[in-house]
């Protein structure tokens, strides 16, 4: 379009007009072929110009107008227009586009297209992993955004590949096998879409259900030779009693300090705890380093937050041993949820999370506002009283760690 039609294309006036003729060619429609439009928005000036250039005299002596006004906006005869303007339809097109500041796209051939380019992504799917059809099933239910297809071939190429590397043998790091057959060591991490779909590839490829703890993930990849980080997430014990001679009861035995362990000691050569403690499980470090300050003997555990693969395995083998288990958490959304978590799977008795403890806190309670509570069952009267105080009680308070690390005598 030359600049002689650029004012045209400009004039503010006729801007709702321009958006209502790129409607119509977006929608698949010949330039050629558009008669007229109907408009809404057009202003008075609008009107006028257009009246000006397509209202000649013999409309002026009739009375009648080319621009119909009616409730539902303006009928501009399009084609008229362009007649007047010595507009070709390749002239309109780009008309439009300098107006409306978006290019001319046909929705209905770009939507056959990505129909199209969809069908393609899930044949191939279909062909790269035919072992796993619940999988490229799930894939598809879950769709293609725009632009997504390249990604989504990307990620059946990374399985399609893992597929013939399983079972791995010699055992082979989840980081990297995902290097191997993805070109990044995080592209299968499990807290991504990436390692999702590994999940349920692994499952389906040895016939199991699909799993959701994180500890029976971590053993279901296991069973295949993928490791994932058995050695980076650890889990902290403070005085907790062991009675067996590997190496990490002497370990336990011989600390004077809180013990770190991962998911390697734990699933590999795990302790043997007595059965006759009880073991008091915690959300935050800073009350195993409280419980140093004052020297608490007590067997404390602390899983440093949401529950992670290595601190399924403690509860797990603590329960397995007989230990009886007892949590503590923070008084808020997260640490009430996980505290119905430990206390659902693994029988849990919860301490220092009670309406005794929001009442030792009385008026001066954490200063982070409460967020929402979890919709799992805690006690009602709880979740109504913290709600009124609408802020949180984190184990740093008094309230708390008074419960917890009470004095020697009172323990």
């Amino acid at each position: 379009m030359g600049t002689t039609w650029e004012w045209v294309a400009g004039d503010e006036a006729l801007a709702p007009l321009w958006a209502a003729v790129h409607d119509r060619l977006c929608a698949g429609t010949d330039p050629a072929a558009v008669a007229s439009v109907r408009v809404t928005g057009l202003p008075p000036a609008g009107v006028a110009a257009l009246r000006a250039w397509l209202d000649d005299a013999g409309r002026l002596r009739r009375g009648t107008s080319a621009v119909v006004m009616d409730a539902r906006g303006a009928r501009v005869p399009v084609r008229a227009l362009c007649q007047v303007l010595r507009l070709e339809p390749q002239d309109l097109v780009a008309l439009v586009e300098h107006a409306v500041g978006r290019p001319v796209i046909d929705r209905a051939q770009q939507r056959m297209s990505d129909a199209a380019l969809r069908q393609d992504v899930w044949q191939y799917a279909a062909a790269q992993l035919p072992a796993c059809p619940g999988l490229v099933a799930r894939m598809r239910a879950a769709g293609i955004g725009v632009n997504e297809g390249t990604g989504v071939r990307r990620l059946v190429d990374a399985l399609a590949a893992v597929t013939t590397r399983l079972p791995a043998n010699p055992p082979v790091s989840l980081p990297k096998l995902a290097h191997d057959t993805a070109g990044d060591p995080h592209f299968f991490d499990l807290d991504t879409l990436g390692g999702s779909r590994l999940v349920t590839l692994v499952a389906e490829l040895t016939g199991q259900v699909e799993p959701t703890r994180p500890d029976r993930i971590r053993a279901l990849l296991e069973q295949t030779g993928v490791v994932p980080d058995r050695l980076t997430a650890t889990v902290l014990l403070h005085h907790v009693q062991a009675v067996g001679d590997g190496p990490i009861d002497r370990r336990l035995r011989d600390a004077v300090a809180p013990v770190s362990l991962h998911l390697f000691d734990l699933t590999r050569t795990p302790p043997r705890l007595d059965p006759i403690q009880v073991l008091t499980v915690v959300e935050n470090p800073s009350v195993l380093e409280a419980a140093l300050a004052c020297g608490h003997t007590a067997p404390l555990a602390c899983t440093s937050g949401q529950l992670r693969a290595v601190d399924h395995a403690l509860l797990q083998l603590a329960v397995d041993q007989g230990v009886a288990l007892q949590y503590a958490g923070d008084l808020d959304g997260p640490g009430l949820g996980i505290a119905h978590t430990v206390t659902r799977l693994y029988g849990a008795r919860l301490v220092a999370m009670d309406l005794a403890t929001l009442h030792d806190a009385g008026t001066h309670p954490s200063a982070v506002v409460l967020g929402p509570l979890p919709a799992e069952e805690i006690d009602p009267q709880l979740a109504r009283e913290l709600r009124d105080v609408g802020r949180v009680v984190f184990q740093e308070h008094d309230a708390v760690l008074d419960r917890l690390l009470p004095p020697a005598s009172a323990s």
